[in-house]
């Protein structure tokens, strides 16, 4: 038998136990053992602690299987998961790794998806304790985003963009770490511009259902790319030791050769490539359910984004009224004053943090700050967020973000923080992304410090922007607030824009106008914005939805925990668990399932719900 058949079969049988064992605790001949039982105390009690053995027992049985699944799970990831021009998935790759997407490659990669979707079907944990089966479902959702980038969005078949980010976007992984250069990451930045021309020819074996708006992006971000990758050699020589240097050159232009034929190659087929990217909605909802873990709709994830977007459409005009005798906060003169500037703010947030008994600030934490962008990382900042959160095994060093010099012409995010450096630092640094996930890293639970979503981690992000606003922080920075409500516009409007572009409802360029005007922003990045949606359905609802999921579950806490609700403590456990989706951190920290129902129900999983 298939094993796709046999997870099947065995999902169905293990349910079907489930509820049928239900069914007998509530049948007559149930009770009527339950009164017998009673009238043997001794039995009972033997009985019981014979269960209980064996209850413990499971527990940990079923624990440690889950573990090791996913320890040998994620290091897997570590060689097979995408490069990614976002900041979140970033992983370590083992000393020596080149990327491979040849066509024998997806397909081991699919085989070894549905091993391990198997092997985590397999382990019962239905009698261990809640955390348990979080991390069960954790590795489960981890092991279907495999699915979901292979098989339903289709990036390697459909999306030419993705080569960009698997062949150069490999290397701005290298170039973004903040750390001083070593020989050994040279060596490791070699040997990916080297696997460019292979990783390309890949490329063209594999596309073979191309999306046309996809393929003119790549082509769009591929222009002068050869003089970008001469001004990125130009500035890695001055950080690279001697012996390396006809090394370097030599990578560089088969790099630049490669990636300006495979700009021509895709241009020569744009007419016969086919126009439609959406993936439609049975698509977007099985992602919702069985790899976002998000236990809502589509249709209902757009009225709130729309409520969401009513409300900062009201604050934003009743701030800007408030202030509109006001002149505009004034940019740094330089960014080096910026720098400084930024350095004094993060430190200031922090102490407030502890100062309003928000959440704690552990002393041995790292700082989040701000540099120059590098020679060598300029040109390819295109790339994608041109940040260093540090990681698992750098959480001794600080986290950086680089920047330009302050101008009135930077794009939206870059101008906002080039007049006020704390709302961007807010959700970049502390306590949104590098705060959030230094401490996640530090997590005892192996799981929870690996797995990633960004639902949970985006939403921690935009959620902890209100959080301040609503604490004081702004409150002598009235333009300021502006900023922080402008930001609210856009998020609230991404999940209309991320959900219609999924959907079939939008194209790339009605999206693109959309932000431009609703926000408003620039048109650049607006437009940057429309393609990278479209190309990675999910990932712009994250922010508005799970700052949604976040003010639920904290609306719930103090509900339930009534007197003894401790907004520090609230904050403290989401913080140490911000890669777990929020319906997950809301049934370990209060015991509320009905979530974990709604999930089941919406991803087709029988379930037996409590009357």
């Amino acid at each position: 038998m298939p094993m796709m058949y046999r997870v099947t079969l065995y999902r169905i049988i293990r349910s079907g136990m489930f509820c049928l064992a239900a069914l007998i605790a509530l049948s007559p001949l149930a009770a009527a053992a339950r009164e017998t039982a009673q009238e043997s105390p001794q039995g009972v009690v033997g009985e019981t602690a014979q269960n209980a053995a064996q209850t413990d027992q499971a527990e940990s049985t079923a624990a440690e299987d889950i573990q090791k699944l996913a320890a040998d799970f994620f290091e897997w990831r570590r060689v097979q998961q995408p490069a990614s021009g976002d900041d979140i998935p970033r992983v370590e790759r083992p000393d020596g790794w080149t990327p491979d997407w040849s066509p024998a490659a997806i397909d081991s990669y699919r085989e070894r998806y549905r091993d391990y979707l198997a092997a985590v079907d397999a382990i019962d944990a239905r009698e261990a304790d809640i955390a348990t089966q979080v991390d069960q479902r954790l590795l489960r959702s981890a092991i279907q985003r495999v699915h979901w980038e292979l098989d339903v969005l289709q990036a390697p078949r459909r999306n030419p963009l993705f080569y960009i980010q698997q062949s150069l976007g490999s290397v701005f992984e290298l170039l973004v770490i903040a750390s001083p250069m070593t020989d050994r990451r040279i060596e490791n930045i070699l040997l990916r511009l080297e696997s460019i021309p292979s990783t390309l020819d890949h490329a063209r074996e594999d596309l073979d259902r191309p999306v046309r708006p996809f393929a003119q992006a790549a082509i769009n971000s591929l222009d002068g790319i050869e003089d970008r990758l001469q001004a990125m050699q130009t500035g890695l020589q001055e950080v690279t030791p001697e012996r390396f240097r006809q090394r370097l050159a030599r990578a560089v232009s088969a790099a630049a050769k490669a990636l300006a034929a495979y700009a021509e190659w895709l241009e020569s087929g744009l007419s016969t490539m086919q126009t439609a990217f959406a993936i439609g909605p049975p698509a977007y909802q099985w992602f919702l359910a069985n790899v976002a873990l998000i236990p809502y709709t589509p249709d209902e994830l757009l009225a709130q984004g729309r409520q969401a977007w009513n409300r900062a459409v009201a604050w934003d005009a009743l701030e800007r009224n408030r202030n509109r005798e006001l002149p505009d906060l004034p940019l740094f003169e330089s960014a080096e004053k910026q720098i400084e500037a930024s350095f004094l703010k993060e430190k200031e947030v922090r102490a407030f943090l502890e100062a309003r008994g928000l959440m704690s600030v552990p002393r041995e934490l790292m700082h989040y700050r701000n540099a120059p962008l590098p020679a060598y990382l300029k040109p390819l900042a295109f790339l994608g967020v041109t940040d260093d959160l540090t990681s698992a095994t750098r959480l001794d060093e600080d986290a950086y973000s680089y920047i330009p010099e302050p101008s009135p012409d930077l794009p939206y995010f870059h101008l906002s923080a080039a007049r006020d450096p704390r709302p961007l630092l807010i959700h970049e640094g502390v306590p949104g992304h590098y705060f959030q996930l230094a401490l996640s890293w530090a997590n005892p639970d192996w799981i929870r410090r690996h797995y990633f979503d960004s639902g949970a981690n985006e939403g921690i992000g935009f959620y902890v922007e209100e959080l301040l606003l609503q604490s004081g922080l702004f409150e002598f920075s009235p333009k300021s607030r502006e900023i922080i409500y402008s930001f609210m516009r856009l998020r609230a409007l991404r999940v209309e824009v991320d959900i219609r572009l999924a959907v079939g409802d939008f194209t790339i360029e009605q999206a693109a106008a959309y932000l431009e005007r609703a926000v408003p922003m620039d048109r650049e990045t607006a437009g940057d914005e429309a393609v990278f949606f479209a190309s990675t359905p999910g990932q712009a609802i994250t922010y508005q939805i799970g700052k949604l999921q976040i003010l639920g579950f904290l609306a719930d806490a103090r509900l339930d925990k009534g007197d003894a609700f401790s907004l520090r403590d609230f904050h403290d456990f989401l913080m140490q668990n911000g890669n777990v989706p929020i319906a997950l951190q809301r049934w370990e920290y209060l015991g509320r399932d009905d979530q974990l129902l709604r999930l089941d129900a919406l991803a087709g999983e029988p379930v037996t719900v409590p009357q």
